[in-house]
């Protein structure tokens, strides 16, 4: 492909997934166009593929079948030039402790007998800052909503301590996401994910869809800014 400005750096993006989802289709089909949109070249390949670690940047999408590699996952994890989110947030997420890391933080978490409820409300945050809600309907079906402060400030709370206890800072997260459960004076947090979030897309309209995955592309631009991948931190000869 001929590009329209030779002379300036182009990153290799990378949006990786396990090989049984079918990366680029679902809920995620969207990104690669929200990316173009801000001059962004992105492709999909599964995550153990040799030619993601030929990538600029990875982005960890679904990794559905990490648990059961645990150790190569996790190698891979530092092999890669530059991943999102980080390995040392993925491999602190991956561990069975971390939601008692959170609650020696003082973030309010779940027993584990509530593990298999329903989340009452799924917070997402991407680039560090909240993006959209989801809750569930009276049939039981998550829809996008809007939520109270008081349920973000929890999510920050989870945040803050996962990167603390993990090395790293909020900022180097490209997405997160909290459920949470318990009524509305009570919430508790059910599960955090830091290493490949279902964000939702679908559950949300087309407008604020469209709204929350150009917020996606800017996370990504942002990264490629701070990791020295922006469009003029190389000149090519």
């Amino acid at each position: 492909m001929k590009l329209a400005r030779p002379n300036v750096f182009h990153p290799r993006i990378v949006l990786a997934s396990c090989r049984q989802s079918g990366g680029g289709e679902g809920d995620d089909a969207g990104l690669v166009g929200a990316l173009r949109n801000r001059g962004l070249s992105a492709r999909w390949l599964p995550w153990d593929d040799p030619q993601t670690e030929r990538a600029d940047l990875v982005i960890l999408r679904s990794a559905g079948d990490s648990a059961d590699r645990r150790g190569e996952f996790l190698a891979w994890t530092t092999r890669v030039a530059h991943l999102l989110n980080p390995p040392a947030a993925i491999a602190w997420n991956g561990s069975k402790r971390h939601l008692r890391g959170l609650a020696a933080a003082g973030v309010p978490v779940a027993p584990a007998a509530a593990g298999d409820a329903t989340p009452g409300t799924a917070l997402i945050f991407l680039g560090g800052e909240q993006s959209h809600a989801l809750g569930t309907s009276a049939a039981g079906l998550l829809r996008g909503i809007e939520e109270d402060f008081e349920l973000w400030d929890l999510g920050y709370a989870a945040l803050e301590a996962a990167c603390m206890q993990a090395g790293v800072t909020v900022t180097e997260l490209l997405f997160a996401r909290v459920d949470l459960i318990g009524g509305p004076r009570d919430r508790l947090v059910r599960e955090l994910d830091l290493v490949a979030p279902d964000l939702g897309w679908r559950h949300l309209d087309e407008d604020t869809r469209a709204l929350q995955q150009r917020k996606f592309a800017l996370g990504v631009e942002s990264a490629c800014e701070r990791l020295g991948l922006g469009p003029l931190s190389h000149r090519r000869p």
